[in-house]
């Protein structure tokens, strides 16, 4: 059955974007090196984040993002960085005629998403996007591993990593602790 990866890259204080999803400096450690996350892409990482990233993005099978997300990115016109499957939270339907070819997924329930990304990953990972949904996931007990990518710059506002969460949760010590180029890479397992 897949694991459930709930992932953002972060800054020091746990925003993912200003408060105008402006990125800022978060995504510059994905240009600052020589080594390729995917084959001819336009992402190139320091040989440490690349050894960790790379088989990362290559065991996701499908991702879970917000409605948000996905009118930012127009669901990366129906292919993800990462997985070939796209699962969408949203009261609003998917667009008409919006990439009738991908396969993309909306749902108005985390749980249904959740779950319909567990069916088409099948033994791979689910990713799901940090911020409210993932903050939803984890909220309800769906989410299995934390994983964060924390650039050293402090927003001191914006969008939150765990969106809405409201009490505390337990993680395990992290089982992954990778020094990047401007970004340290964490994973952490969901204490049941």
């Amino acid at each position: 059955m897949a694991v459930v990866v709930m992932h953002a890259v972060a800054s020091m204080d746990g925003y993912i974007a200003d408060t105008h999803d402006d990125v800022g400096p978060l995504f510059e450690w994905y240009f600052n090196g020589d080594v390729e996350i995917v084959d001819g892409g336009p992402f190139k990482v320091s040989k440490a984040s690349g050894d960790y990233v790379r088989p990362m993005w290559q065991s996701i099978g499908a991702t879970v993002i917000g409605r948000h997300l996905f009118d930012l990115t127009n669901g990366w016109e129906g292919r993800p960085p990462a997985g070939e499957h796209l699962v969408v939270v949203s009261h609003r339907a998917k667009p008409a005629g919006w990439h009738p070819e991908a396969s993309c997924h909306f749902f108005d329930d985390v749980a249904a998403a959740i779950a319909k990304a567990k069916e088409l990953a099948g033994s791979r990972v689910v990713a799901v996007a940090a911020g409210d949904v993932g903050g939803q996931a984890l909220a309800t007990g769906l989410v299995d591993e934390v994983a964060l990518d924390v650039v050293p710059v402090v927003f001191g506002s914006g969008k939150r990593y765990f969106g809405p969460v409201d009490r505390q949760h337990l993680l395990e010590d992290p089982d992954v602790v990778i020094r990047g180029d401007r970004v340290l890479h964490l994973r952490y397992r969901v204490r049941r």
